[in-house]
């Protein structure tokens, strides 16, 4: 079967970063009071007055000559600027669809800072330096170089890209590996890694599923007897849901087919014609269907 060539790629970016000055620089919005009273502002700024910046903002050209609109890197413009810096090394975007940027962003995930802390640490960077560029307390960065200890590699590799809590981990090391996997494979498959979530299958593991059996559970609010019932209709559970997750491959085949048919149907200028006149609800049902389908595409 011949396939029809590819054009060049199309570059997003040009090639080289810039240097501009911060006030050419308009943001798409401002930053909140309350934003920056937050720890992630803080750390941002402790990070620049340590490091610098080390992944450029990205901006776009404007129509008046020499003047930029902010795309991604609001926080460390806003930080630059209270740092008392006067330029800003950015990336140019290029693309018609850059003011969607963000939505293509991949902010750094839990397991990757972990591994960055490490790698900087190996490479002999002073855990103050460390904890001094994060804003977090040295404690807090042992914490963070031990987070992976006692999770099984299945399961890392699973959360490696996930924005996963530090206390999320903690529940998982109390789980088996085999357990560890189903759950990392059930917050992915909820989109929930929240601690809350974690203590929930925490407490709906059965005992030989956990690291010490003999070892009583501690739920606030739960006796042992409610997570034992817990862990019986979270297993009666899990086995539904694989049977849902078994058969929606194909059931989705058969929605997407079925709305092609359907789209076909409406822009049949006769079928629609017919459909309108005869069976005018059906045919109402038919286009809030394609329109909907459209809009979410």
């Amino acid at each position: 079967m011949s396939s029809k060539p590819r054009g060049p790629l199309k570059i997003s970016f040009e090639r080289k970063t810039i240097r501009i000055l911060i006030d050419a620089i308009a943001p798409l919005h401002q930053i909140a009071v309350a934003v920056k009273k937050g720890f992630k502002y803080r750390q941002i700024c402790s990070s620049i007055r340590e490091l610098g910046i080390i992944e450029p903002p990205v901006v776009v050209r404007s129509a008046h000559a020499g003047k930029y609109l902010m795309l991604d890197g609001h926080l460390r413009l806003e930080a630059s600027k209270d740092l008392g810096h006067t330029h800003l090394v950015c990336l140019i975007a290029t693309d018609d669809e850059a003011f969607t940027y963000n939505k293509h962003i991949s902010r750094l995930a839990t397991v990757q800072e972990h591994k960055m802390i490490m790698r900087a640490i190996e490479r002999g960077v002073a855990e103050k330096t460390i904890a001094k560029a994060l804003d977090v307390g040295i404690s807090t960065l042992r914490a963070k170089t031990q987070i992976l200890q006692g999770i099984c590699s299945e399961a890392v590799e699973l959360l490696k890209d996930k924005q996963v809590p530090v206390h999320t981990f903690t529940a998982l090391k109390k789980m088996a590996p085999i357990r560890q996997i189903e759950a990392a494979e059930l917050m992915i498959s909820m989109n929930i890694f929240s601690k809350g979530y974690a203590a929930s299958l925490l407490a709906s593991t059965p005992k030989e599923q956990l690291v010490d059996p003999g070892k009583a559970r501690k739920i606030k609010g739960l006796t042992e007897r409610q997570m034992d019932l817990m862990a019986r209709e979270s297993a009666s559970l899990d086995r539904e849901f694989k049977l849902v997750e078994q058969s929606y491959g194909g059931d989705h085949l058969d929605l997407i087919l079925a709305i092609g048919y359907v789209r076909r149907l409406v822009a049949n200028p006769r079928i629609a014609k017919f459909l309108e006149r005869n069976y005018e609800d059906i045919y109402a049902e038919f286009r809030r269907l394609v329109e909907t389908t459209q809009s979410a595409a």
